[in-house]
């Protein structure tokens, strides 16, 4: 469900880092909740909300993990300020998953939902970003159960926390909504460079009122 954890240019030590971050060695473990257990006979990815053409769309493990696959270097910032730099993500591009189930015209946004009903909000123009992926794989290997296996989604541009681990599905929205981080405190949009934490540092059109 990740914790809230991401400007992906594939950043080495000797990059520059968004501001109050700092360079972590390995990978950590951040997360609310437990780790859940992963049944791929139950496992779905489901596309729903504002469609375009008002069907939901779902996918089984199997089905998922045959979609088009790429590759993705790139950073992750976690709000809790390390930064993990150059990391390869494989999975998923999450403009393929607009592609093979378009929303709506009028959606603005999407929310990512995750096992335990755990949910990200983000803006539609950020999903759509080309760098935004549904990772399955980290450097070539597949995720472990603590980073987000069987899928995560990762969203260079934005903190981690926006980018939730054991993700099930994608609502698409005609209207923002927070999600589960951003109803207790943290920022709306999250932008690392602009070190958009938490929802007292918003601005009028950030977000829906607390």
């Amino acid at each position: 469900m990740g914790h809230p954890v991401e400007r992906g240019s594939g950043a080495t030590a000797g990059s520059v880092l968004p501001p109050g971050q700092r360079l972590q060695r390995g990978w950590p473990v951040t997360h609310y909740g437990p780790v859940p257990r992963f049944r791929p006979e139950r496992w779905e990815f489901r596309v729903f909300g504002a469609t375009a053409d008002g069907d939901k769309r779902t996918w089984n493990h199997e089905e998922f993990t045959a979609l088009p696959y790429t590759t993705v270097v790139a950073d992750l910032h976690c709000v809790t300020k390390f930064s993990m730099t150059g990391a390869e993500w494989g999975g998923v591009p999450a403009a393929a998953v607009l592609d093979l189930a378009p929303p709506a015209p009028d959606v603005t946004h999407v929310m990512v939902w995750a096992e335990y009903g755990f949910s990200s909000n983000l803006r539609l123009a950020d999903f759509a970003s080309d760098r935004a992926i549904f990772a399955t794989h980290k450097d070539g290997e597949l995720l472990t159960a603590e980073h987000g296996f069987p899928v995560r989604l990762v969203v260079p541009h934005l903190y981690a926390w926006k980018g939730p681990k054991w993700v099930r599905g994608v609502e698409y929205m005609t209207a923002d909504r927070r999600g589960f981080w951003e109803e207790r405190g943290y920022h709306n949009v999250g932008d690392p460079w602009k070190e958009q934490r938490y929802s007292y540092q918003e601005q009028p059109g950030d977000g829906p009122e607390l």
